[in-house]
Parts: C-alpha cells; structure tokens; sequence
C-alpha cells in the first residue's frame, strides 16, 4: 500500500506501507492491504504506521480526513507533529 500523510503546506510523509492505525472519528481503525475503499474523518490523537521494513513510525494528529482508494491511502492532518 502507499501512504501520503499531508498537513496544510507540507508533504509530512510518503511511502509503501504495511498498516496504518488511525483514531477514526467514530473510534480508531487499522488499513492494511486491500481494505475495501472509505472516506473517514479523523479526531485528534495518534497514528502508527507500519513501514515495508517493520519500521514503526508514530504521528500525533489534530483531526482531519481519511481517504483509502485501491490500496492508496491519504491522509490530510489540520496538525500534526511526528513522535521521536
């Protein structure tokens, strides 16, 4: 799967993935490959993304949208900072 996390003005991160988890407006939810297609709001919270390698990268979010399309995933952050 690939990934574009964006937030206004930058390009935050973008690569293949293995998952994302997400904190979903209606609770958190995890992507993995061929998840069927949704269009989500997001509340503030973290996210965890699995990279090809098993690298775990971790992203704190101030809300926004979730979009996944044909193993596409973008996210659009209104913040977000990433986790060290």
């Amino acid at each position: 799967m690939y990934l574009e996390i964006l937030s206004p003005g930058k390009t935050v991160f973008s690569g293949d993935i293995k998952l994302i988890k997400i904190p979903g407006s209606g609770g958190s939810f995890e992507v993995m490959n061929n998840h069927a297609p949704i269009v989500s709001t997001l509340d503030t919270g973290d996210v965890r993304v699995v990279i090809d390698d098993d690298t775990i990268k971790m992203f704190s979010i101030g809300g926004g949208v979730i979009q996944v399309v044909s193993n596409k995933i973008i996210v659009l952050a209104e913040s977000i900072t990433e986790a060290t």
